[in-house]
């Protein structure tokens, strides 16, 4: 069954583009758009790119090309899930490497693929502006044209000007990138150097306000304002586009809860019940927010979950919203540490979906049911742990509900990441919703503060859920007590401290509480800012947990405490069992 995005992200957008050599043999500026519909308008936007290959180099027109083509063809490559200035930087750096690497080639070098670049990205209420070079991106609203995007160019002379930065110039690409809000109405003006070199903004400005009438033919106005620069003397090719924002994506809130509402709640399910080709065998859980049935798939006789949504949210639009995502986001993860969710063709009568059936332990289980657990089982878990964050990682999503109770053992023992429902997806967020969305999520007793404050601050808020719950496996209790749960306010916080974890279980390094102590650090820059680092510092005694040599033995090193202790302890016995001997 087709996925249907239930967030209205399209746009109306008009747009207009062309090029020429001009007084040139040959042009070595390139322009291209995009304009997707359905998903892909939602989801991406409307992009266009202009391009104009360096004069002095001889590939310029490959390399202009390149950054035109790649670009609109890879941009719509990137996962859903990711925000548009990561999708843009990812095929701008791959983009830039390949060029550089072509000119450095021993077969090319005497070739330069070298490139200015200018893109825009429309998508929601926001214009996405990406710019290296001196091509340009200029806005006309409400009479005012402005100049969004700087030259990257030195004026050595009044005739010579030296371009300082341009793609395929150097190994590490430096891009600028900025955002502005839309309005209806909008214009937006791309140009190579050989129109707004030759042309005012006042000339520019002139020619294009009468774009903003939807009758006029944008494509003929782009052919006019390069004959009038061509006129004016240029001696460069000449390229420009035009877009004009005809109309923002509806801000409905009754619209947006009718699109959600298509489906209707089911009613509670009784074992024994068939629905949509499932039959209901049990109950598993239920909470205020959902229920989990054990069902059987009667074409695949194969057993499976199914979530439902609480009738306690009927009217709550946000709750669903969330509801409605989850699967969409499961199914963008696809990792084996990571719960799968179960692909259908068929139509559905209720709100719901499937995901595989997990026949446990849950690692709130685990930790009840390994009072004293082996550190190296538990770095195992630790592993599985990272390895299902880092899939989330890639999709430029967070968790944000991290807890032994949404972390599952599958029958091999294979650990798996469950629920969607409180996860930030950097792509969909960029998508303007009428409804009051919810910040504040998750588990408070394994939440960041700055995540309980509705605040962001990334992985490193994951790495804050993640410490705790190691530090809980290893010891059964929490790094801050339980009046971290209670601890709202600044002041609250501030009055909490750290507890050691070789405090509850002395069989943990120091240097091992060193690494718990910076994941779960009440100030987010005081984290890990990645999971490797706290994965390697938890495997490996870092020097500077090891500085405090004042604190005794026992805390800085158990393991080499006992057995030293033992070792002292055996010689004492030799020595009392050689004197009763004489």
């Amino acid at each position: 069954m087709e996925e249907i995005l239930h967030i209205d992200g399209t746009l109306e957008v008009s747009a207009g583009q062309a090029t020429r050599a001009g007084a040139k043999d040959a042009n070595e500026d390139c322009i291209g758009m995009r304009m997707p519909d359905g998903t892909a308008l939602t989801l991406k936007g409307v992009a266009a790119v202009i391009a104009d290959g360096v004069s002095n180099a001889e590939a310029g027109r490959e390399a202009s090309e390149s950054c035109v083509q790649s670009f609109l063809a890879d941009y719509y490559s990137t996962p859903d899930s990711w925000a548009v200035e990561t999708s843009a930087r990812a095929v701008l750096t791959a983009l830039n490497r390949w060029l550089y690497s072509r000119t450095h080639h021993a077969t090319e070098a005497h070739r330069g693929y070298v490139s200015t670049l200018s893109a825009l990205v429309l998508k929601s209420h926001t214009a996405h502006l990406f710019h290296v070079g001196d091509t340009r991106i200029y806005r006309l609203r409400d009479g005012q044209f402005e100049q969004l995007t700087r030259d990257h160019s030195t004026h050595i002379s009044d005739e010579e000007t030296y371009l300082i930065r341009a793609v395929g110039m150097d190994v590490r690409l430096e891009v600028d990138y900025r955002t502005v809000d839309l309005k209806a109405g909008d214009l937006f003006l791309l140009t190579t150097d050989g129109v707004h070199d030759s042309l005012t903004d006042d000339e520019m400005k002139k020619r294009i306000v009468v774009a903003t009438d939807e009758a006029t033919d944008l494509e003929k106005l782009c052919q006019d304002l390069i004959e009038r620069a061509q006129c004016a003397g240029s001696q460069d090719n000449l390229s420009c586009q035009l877009l004009r924002v005809d109309a923002l994506p509806p801000d409905d809130v009754d619209a947006a809860h009718q699109r959600l509402s298509k489906l209707p709640f089911p009613p509670p399910l009784e074992p024994g019940l068939k629905l949509d080709g499932y039959l209901i065998e049990r109950e598993i859980h239920a909470s205020s927010r959902s229920q989990l049935y054990l069902v059987t798939d009667l074409e695949t006789n194969r057993r499976l979950v199914m979530k439902t949504p609480s009738v306690n949210y009927e009217d709550d639009p946000a709750y669903i919203e969330r509801f409605v995502m989850e699967p969409w986001i499961g199914r963008r993860i696809a990792h084996r540490n990571v719960i799968e969710i179960e692909p259908s063709e068929r139509p559905q009568s209720f709100l719901y979906y499937v995901m595989a059936y997990l026949e446990g332990p849950s690692l709130r289980q685990w930790i009840d049911e390994n009072p004293d657990p082996d550190i190296g089982e538990v770095l195992d878990i630790v592993d599985q742990l990272v390895a299902g964050l880092r899939a989330f990682e890639r999709k430029e999503t967070l968790h944000q509900d991290l807890k032994p109770e949404n972390i599952v053992f599958d029958g091999d023992g294979v650990l798996k990441i469950l629920d969607f429902g409180s996860c930030h997806v950097a792509g969909i967020q960029e998508i303007h919703a009428p409804i009051a969305r919810e910040h504040a999520l998750g588990t408070a007793r394994y939440s960041a503060p700055e995540s309980r404050r509705g605040e962001n601050a990334g992985i490193r808020s994951e790495i804050f859920s993640l410490g705790s719950i190691v530090y809980e496996m290893l010891t059964g209790e929490l790094p801050y007590t339980d009046k971290f749960e209670d601890a709202m306010t600044v002041r609250a916080l501030e009055r909490l401290e750290y507890v050691a974890s070789h405090h509850h279980n002395p069989m943990v390094p120091v240097w091992m509480d060193g690494a718990l102590r910076t994941a779960v650090s009440l100030l987010p820059r005081r984290r890990y800012g990645v999971l490797s680092e706290f994965v390697y510092d938890l495997r490996n005694p870092n020097p500077s947990y090891l500085k405090d040599t004042r604190s005794p033995l026992i805390q800085r090193d158990p393991l080499l405490f006992w057995k030293g202790l033992a070792a002292l302890l055996g010689l004492g016995w030799l020595a009392t069992l050689a004197y009763l001997m004489q």
